[in-house]
């Protein structure tokens, strides 16, 4: 038992051998989702669609494509978002971004629900199996390998913005048939600013809290050399400015926004991977910040794409996918411990949503057809124009 709340559902559960209850209940939450952002927002329904993807094809189209995937991180259950008592805490998605996008209301996860480890399924279209408290790359290719591989793009052409947690690794794999050096760069805020602050971190620990699902792990953050050099010759930015702007923020999530706003102004990268995680903070067992990060996910997402509509190197060229890694625990499961953990594997923690915005997405429609997280590689592929080939999604069909 304590492996288990440890590590999550340590086994992957294939969606497709759900047993018949918890089907059920993944088709009974993705009409109820469906049904509240009709009558929320008035989307129409997909399934009634038909016509070729507005995707613009073709090579002077695909060097100008830009892709920018946000998790939203740490799983949110409906209760506080997609039901009637939940809107208040996703005014943001309901007003200005539901409207713009294609949302899929049954995306399931069936493999271990740990944040790491879900979020490199995520990156490789792979359900992985690594330790998720250990600093170990994913077994299989990411997509930002697929991408710099497949399409000969530089190093500089692929980020990751992600909590510190192990997450320094997510960007290349340890897969040998796609070699070092074709992963991401990635910028760990946590790091920088550490590094920024020379150890003296009195007015930044909020901002440095590394775990909240287990405080027995709390790895050391730690910065130097190699985070200043990103601060200065990437970011542009002065230790002073950097250390001036973190002092006046309130969360891990929007340090991390600080810096993705930058990378989009001096970089101005062609596929960008953001991880949030201050829902995260759901495993203290306080509600009231587990809401109030909901509230900051929102906002800080909506915030996102006003800064990529601002940009002209991604205004109107643009596609963005936001999603969480899983769900948390239903309050009726006598295993769990309703919104604090997501241990049980029940399909509460597993039916998740996606939304797809942008170029190239019809906008204002719901499906509800089901569909896995790790569809979303493959997915990225067939719009960006490179092969996932080691993925074991499937691409989905409304955006193509």
């Amino acid at each position: 038992m304590k492996d288990k709340a440890k590590f999550g559902s340590l086994h992957p559960v294939a969606a497709t051998h759900a047993s018949p209850s918890a089907r059920q209940i993944a088709r009974h939450l993705s009409l109820s989702r469906r049904d509240f952002l009709r009558d929320a927002t008035g989307l129409a329904l997909g399934s009634t669609l038909f016509g070729a993807s507005p995707f613009l094809r073709g090579e002077a189209a695909a060097k100008k494509r830009k892709v920018i995937v946000v998790t939203f991180g740490g799983g949110a259950r409906d209760q506080e978002t997609f039901a009637p008592e939940g809107q208040e805490n996703i005014p943001n998605m309901l007003r200005e971004l539901i409207p713009q996008s294609s949302f899929f209301t049954q995306v399931t996860n069936g493999g271990i629900l740990g944040h790491y480890v879900a979020t490199a399924s995520l990156a490789t279209g792979v359900y992985e199996t690594l330790n998720n408290f250990s600093a170990i790359p994913p077994e299989h290719p990411t997509v930002f390998e697929y991408f710099r591989k497949d399409l000969k793009r530089p190093l500089s052409d692929a980020w990751v913005v992600a909590p510190s947690n192990g997450f320094n690794r997510i960007g290349e794999s340890e897969s040998r048939s796609y070699g070092p050096g074709l992963g991401a760069r990635v910028i760990l805020p946590k790091h920088l600013l550490s590094a920024a602050t020379s150890g003296s971190h009195a007015d930044y620990e909020h901002l440095l809290r590394d775990n909240y699902e287990t405080p027995l792990y709390t790895p050391q953050v730690a910065g130097g050399e190699f985070e200043m050099q990103q601060l200065e010759s990437i970011l542009k930015l002065s230790v002073d400015d950097f250390m001036g702007h973190a002092r006046a923020l309130s969360s891990p999530d929007e340090l991390s926004m600080y810096i993705v706003k930058r990378l989009l102004k001096q970089e101005s990268p062609s596929l960008l991977w953001i991880t949030m995680h201050d829902i995260d903070i759901a495993h203290s067992g306080a509600y009231s910040l587990y809401v109030d990060a909901i509230r900051r996910t929102d906002r800080l997402c909506a915030e996102l794409w006003k800064t990529v509509q601002s940009e002209p190197e991604y205004a109107g060229n643009t596609t963005m996918f936001i999603l969480p890694d899983f769900g948390r625990d239903a309050d009726e499961d006598p295993g769990g411990n309703g919104f604090q953990h997501h241990r049980t594997g029940d399909a509460a923690s597993r039916t998740t949503w996606m939304m797809a915005m942008g170029a190239g997405v019809r906008p204002g429609v719901v499906y509800d057809n089901p569909i896995q997280s790790i569809d979303l590689v493959p997915s990225l592929g067939a719009l960006m124009g490179f092969s996932a080939a080691q993925s074991q999604g499937k691409p989905i069909r409304e955006l193509l």
